[in-house]
């Protein structure tokens, strides 16, 4: 679905462009016939001027910009939406943070009613899966509101920002195999998420590197919550005896710091029963009873950066270029994690003082 354009207006009005400018900027040397024309014109084909042309017709306007989240308990967003909210503001402009709660038709009304509400641009964390409706996405880029992306969508073209989350995965499990762990198992998100699928790629990448064979089973499709986390370990160590993996990565941190309780509940000690790497690495991942591994993530950086983006696209200082960031991402060492190789005795691996790592 192609943009609309100032163009395809002055088609449909029987116009030439100068005209429609001259509608637009509020010239007098419109006739009032025409002027209806190109209005009627603008409305049938949901032609959206650019931010500049509209800040020009009503300079005075409030600037704003919205962001679509999945989930709004989850702390990982909580660190996207502080890093939107900080550039945006030193910019001049207010953040409207709405939250889909994992549901696809909340997501599309929620766009619907930021439109509405005339945001300049929108940033968005999308639901998607091969039966997502993407349709409200490609209604933003036809309407030619700016749009960042805090996660890949295929067949979207729109700047993005985000981390490598095959590699992060990879190193991640790499990093297990190193200290001699051979049966790992890797709990995934959902599926609504490209995360998931990334990060399900980087543990068979590393798997792969390492000429080793990592089952189906033992990629455990959990969700993206504490009490998902929690129901599938109780679910999957039951009764598992010593056929147990001996260490899980997590989709999250929420996911692991489930997981977690879950293993205790069973009589199971992370690390030296099981060791456990999350993925994020939110606030509470440092302070937990058993400090977590975890993938660090610069979420802050992630929503500053996307907020960078979306209002350079809006003030049209580099109109029409796509930007794709992609973020280090790195494995951040704690005690939820633990050596078999037998010069290490077991060793538990990162049992040092909470992580000052920054967003």
């Amino acid at each position: 679905m192609s943009k609309v354009t100032i163009h395809d207006v002055a088609v449909r009005a029987g116009v030439s462009i100068g005209t429609v400018s001259a509608v637009i900027n509020h010239k007098s040397t419109v006739s009032k016939g025409t002027r209806q024309k190109v209005l009627k014109a603008i409305r049938e084909l949901n032609y959206r001027p650019s931010a500049a042309a509209r800040r020009r017709l009503q300079p005075a306007e409030e600037k704003s910009i919205g962001l679509v989240i999945k989930e709004v308990h989850n702390p990982y967003f909580a660190d996207i939406i502080i890093g939107v909210q900080q550039t945006a503001a030193e910019k001049g402009y207010h953040v409207l943070v709405v939250s889909s709660e994992r549901i696809y038709k909340q997501e599309q009304e929620l766009v619907d009613l930021l439109v509405a509400k005339d945001v300049e641009g929108v940033i968005i964390n999308p639901l998607f899966d091969e039966q997502a409706d993407l349709s409200h996405l490609f209604d933003i880029k036809r309407r030619n509101i700016p749009l960042v992306l805090i996660e890949n969508v295929r067949g979207i073209q729109a700047s993005m920002v985000d981390v490598d989350n095959v590699d992060a995965e990879k190193a991640a499990v790499e990093y297990l195999i190193d200290h001699g762990h051979k049966h790992i198992v890797h709990f995934a998100g959902p599926k609504y998420s490209m995360h998931s699928d990334e990060r399900i790629e980087g543990v068979r990448k590393a798997f792969s590197a390492h000429r080793l064979v990592i089952d189906d089973e033992d990629i455990v499709h959990v969700g993206a919550r504490l009490e998902d986390g929690y129901r599938a370990g109780l679910a999957f160590f039951r009764d598992r005896g010593e056929a147990r993996p001996t260490a899980v990565t997590c989709y999250n941190d929420l996911v692991a710091l489930g997981l977690i309780r879950a293993l205790r509940e069973l009589g199971l000690r992370v690390p030296e029963d099981v060791s456990v790497i999350g993925y994020d690495d939110i606030d509470m991942a440092s302070y937990a009873s058993v400090p977590l591994t975890t993938v660090h993530v610069p979420k802050k950086t992630m929503g500053a950066q996307a907020a960078e983006i979306l209002i350079r696209h809006i003030e049209a200082l580099d109109a029409g270029t796509i930007e794709k960031i992609c973020l280090p991402a790195r494995l951040v060492v704690r005690a939820s994690t633990r050596s078999l190789h037998p010069d290490d005795a077991g060793a538990v691996l990162g049992a040092g003082p909470p992580s000052s790592a920054a967003s």
